[in-house]
């Protein structure tokens, strides 16, 4: 039905595309890492599944499960700007970026950081708690203003 005929196939011979594949080296799975590499601008602070998706007003952040003990790293370089706790008694420690950005990382435990102790991106900061709620919260604030944390990490 087509006006044209397709292009010819170019094909590569199965022998030869197993050659190939068996040439590049395997990956090293035995480093340790904080949080996954990351092409975007910040790292994941934890290896886990999001459970809860950014929605403004509702949840300013991302929560990701991950194993109770799991360190919590740095999503990129930068100066502790407060240690404190939220209103339920959970450990919030915030990060100061380049660009007026600040990262938040609450629920977490064995905070491993000082204020105005500088950072780098994937250190770790602080782990997952045990119990009943192994996450950590995080968010992404442009001055004082919630954004998503998404677009930062893809």
């Amino acid at each position: 039905s087509a006006a044209k005929p397709l292009p010819d196939e170019k094909t590569v011979p199965v022998a030869k595309a197993k050659a190939e594949a068996k040439a590049a080296p395997p990956p090293d799975i035995g480093q340790d890492q904080a949080a996954p590499a990351s092409s975007g601008a910040m790292s994941y602070p934890v290896r886990g599944k999001v459970i809860r998706e950014y929605a403004k007003g509702r949840n300013d952040g991302i929560d990701i499960q991950a194993a109770p003990g799991s360190a919590v790293g740095a999503a990129d370089g930068g100066q502790v700007a407060a240690i404190t706790s939220d209103a339920e008694g959970n450990h919030v420690v915030v990060l100061r970026h380049d660009g007026k950005l600040l990262t938040i990382y609450s629920n977490v435990t064995k905070i491993a950081v000082k204020e105005k102790q500088t950072v780098s991106r994937g250190q770790k900061i602080a782990e997952i708690p045990g119990g009943a709620s192994p996450y950590v919260h995080f968010e992404v604030r442009k001055g004082l203003e919630s954004t998503d944390p998404m677009p930062y990490l893809q």
